[in-house]
């Protein structure tokens, strides 16, 4: 086998999704024959450059992990990556910025936003030949919103953040924000307790027993890198999202997910269990539909087209992959994770009482308002859980506030 042969890919290392998509079907389309590998953090494109050389890198110059100067760097100092053709896009032009770059030799230095049809052309000539004919237009197939969700599944970026909190970090900045209230703003946002119970689960020094709420890994990372780390969620890509409909819906299903996790803590107060395990589940059970709008917004971006019909169905249909996707992709710990798929339905065997308490919350929020709640004394959750019909009389299924 040739060497052109084993290395006829490229690789994308992309902090933002809906652009390592646009970049992998820009080189697609350039060389129908060419394979492309996407990569979500600078770590993981060093490990597979060492695995094998690609024949070209597209690099985001604020990756995660390594960022795409630290990530050029190493690549530079082994032989087989050393002439490693690269093109770094990042948001720093400045004369200082390019300076320090331009000793790594990249093959290209673009700015953000890139012009497409300058790295269209760019690429044109850095892409082998071998891998298809350049100049030639052949047919694609159209993209659709359901393909493109498809693609953006395995690595979507989660929710984007409550209005509440971005504004308050923006008066933080400017010293105009009491950071006892942003504290409690940050406890009602799904995707910030999503991203702090995550790295603290996976950090280096993990503790004994699983993060399952948001104290407890505040906590452990501290308030200095919590807050660098909801800081680098707001700086995101959409983390508000543009479009009115989909912020509207956002607004929404967040409200809906603190009414769930205050309705779960109460729950489990009432009955001596963990309280924080139940509110950080309860947060976190629609999670999936707040990801599936961040990427519609992303395929809006990318050109496509969403009329109401289309949103509805892609709600229906796709928001649970979202949410199983992100839950695995942050390695959420499994009993959080157990005890948030608990909302939907009941597996077979041995069910801590945690998760029966979130089966009770789906099933006192999804009651009539003119329905008892003691007409859910038949049901397994409540028989399992042993519930007093006083209980659940008295429990707050319509009230957010408390």
């Amino acid at each position: 086998m040739s060497l052109s042969a084993q290395v006829s890919f490229v690789l994308v290392a992309y902090n933002e999704p809906w652009r390592a998509d646009q970049l992998c079907q820009l080189v697609r389309e350039l060389r129908p024959g060419m394979r492309v590998q996407p990569a979500a953090d600078g770590h993981a494109a060093l490990e597979l450059c060492k695995r094998q050389v690609p024949s070209l890198l597209i690099i985001d110059g604020e990756l995660e992990g390594l960022d795409g100067r630290q990530l050029l760097r190493e690549l530079r100092r082994h032989g087989p990556t050393q002439r490693l053709p690269c093109v770094l896009i990042s948001a720093r032009t400045d004369t200082a910025s390019v300076r320090t770059v331009l000793p790594l030799a990249p093959a290209a230095y673009l700015g953000k936003p890139y012009d497409l049809d300058d790295l269209r052309q760019r690429l044109d000539r850095l892409l082998p030949r071998s891998a298809g004919r350049a100049g030639v237009t052949t047919p694609a197939v159209a993209d659709t919103v359901e393909s493109f969700l498809e693609r953006m599944r395995p690595h979507n970026r989660g929710a984007p953040l409550q209005e509440a909190v971005l504004v308050a970090l923006q008066r933080l900045q400017g010293g105009d924000q009491d950071f006892a209230e942003l504290e409690e703003l940050l406890a009602r946002d799904p995707q910030v307790t999503a991203r702090l119970i995550s790295v603290a689960s996976n950090g280096a020094a993990q503790p004994a027993a699983p993060c399952l709420g948001l104290a407890q890994a505040r906590r452990q990372l501290g308030a200095a890198r919590s807050l660098q780390l909801v800081t680098e969620l707001a700086l995101q890509h959409n983390a508000r999202l543009p479009e009115p409909r989909l912020a509207e819906l956002a607004g929404q299903l967040g409200h809906q997910a603190l009414r769930t996790a205050r309705l779960a803590s109460w729950l489990a107060r009432q009955l001596k269990l963990d309280v924080e395990l139940c509110f950080s589940a309860g947060l976190l059970q629609n999670i999936g539909e707040l990801a599936l709008l961040r990427s519609l917004q992303e395929w809006l971006d990318s050109g496509g087209a969403l009329d109401e019909a289309d949103l509805q169905r892609c709600l229906r249909e796709r928001a649970a992959g979202f949410g199983s996707a992100l839950r695995a992709q942050w390695a959420l710990p499994l009993e959080l994770r157990q005890v948030i798929s608990a909302y939907y339905a009941l597996g077979a065997g041995v069910l801590r009482r945690e998760a029966l308490v979130l089966n009770l919350t789906r099933l006192l929020i999804e009651l009539p308002a003119d329905a008892a709640p003691a007409s859910l004394a038949g049901e397994r959750t409540v028989r399992l859980l042993r519930i007093d019909p006083d209980l659940l009389a008295r429990a707050p299924r319509h009230a957010v506030a408390g």
